[in-house]
């Protein structure tokens, strides 16, 4: 049997250059974390507005929604609609089952001093960014903070 690369080799050029290109990217990401950096998120701009949420399931397979601070009731999401809302809610409540943490903890909406509004379920740590996912699915949850007074 013969060598079937006896004729052609291997191109060094390209070889040596992916070497190299790796070989910087390692320096590259060893000199930003020597620095301090890290390609973590951005530190959240203040809250300005929060509201803490409870959503029981109702028997129709809709969703109150409630204020949790004072108990009222102050929406209800009709079986079928707001599909971004309740999907999300549906992945926290995942998270919750999981680790065996019932329904009672809140729900924390956060509106930010950026315009932004971040989702977080204290029970579990996690968090869901919702400005990610565009205006008309932000404005679901963007109803529910309570309104500011305009500065005067």
């Amino acid at each position: 049997m013969s060598d079937p690369f006896r004729d052609n080799p291997l191109p060094t050029g390209p070889i040596l250059g992916a070497g190299l290109l790796i070989g910087f990217v390692l320096v590259a990401v060893f000199a930003v974390r020597a620095a301090g950096g890290s390609a973590s998120q951005a530190d959240d701009a203040a809250g300005i507005a929060t509201r803490d949420l409870r959503l029981p399931a109702q028997a129709d397979g809709g969703s109150a929604v409630i204020d949790a601070a004072n108990g009222r009731q102050i929406d209800v999401v009709l079986p079928g609609t707001s599909g971004f809302l309740r999907g999300t809610l549906r992945g926290l409540a995942r998270d919750r089952k999981r680790q065996d943490i019932g329904a009672e903890p809140p729900f924390r909406l956060i509106g930010r001093a950026d315009g932004r509004l971040t989702l977080v379920d204290p029970a579990t740590g996690r968090r869901v960014d919702l400005e990610s996912f565009g205006p008309t699915n932000t404005d679901a949850f963007a109803r529910y903070l309570p309104k500011r007074e305009p500065a005067r």
